[in-house]
């Protein structure tokens, strides 16, 4: 169960960390406005800004998506297996 926990923490941290830098990067026009990491990206205009956008997206659902899986979707499914495997043995 703990490398389950690791698994989740390390996914957030990582999913986390891009996140910020990206949307530090592409997001923020100024540091003394209030929306910030979640404004349009502005003056995106090359290949590698457009990936860049894209990476950003996919580390923050990952930020999101990864410990809901390794922290609640897992241990569920485990105990319905369990569940359903001690029904079945009866």
């Amino acid at each position: 169960m703990a490398d389950e926990f690791m698994k989740g923490l390390v996914l957030f941290a990582v999913g986390g960390l891009g996140w910020i830098t990206f949307g530090a990067w592409y997001r923020t026009p100024s540091y003394y406005e209030v929306v910030q990491l979640v404004n349009a990206p502005e003056g995106v205009s090359t290949v590698y800004g457009e990936t860049a956008v894209l990476v950003g997206d996919v580390l923050y659902w990952l930020m999101i998506l990864g410990p809901i899986t390794f922290w609640i979707l897992i241990p569920i499914s485990r105990e319905l297996r369990g569940s359903i495997g001690d029904d079945a043995a009866n």
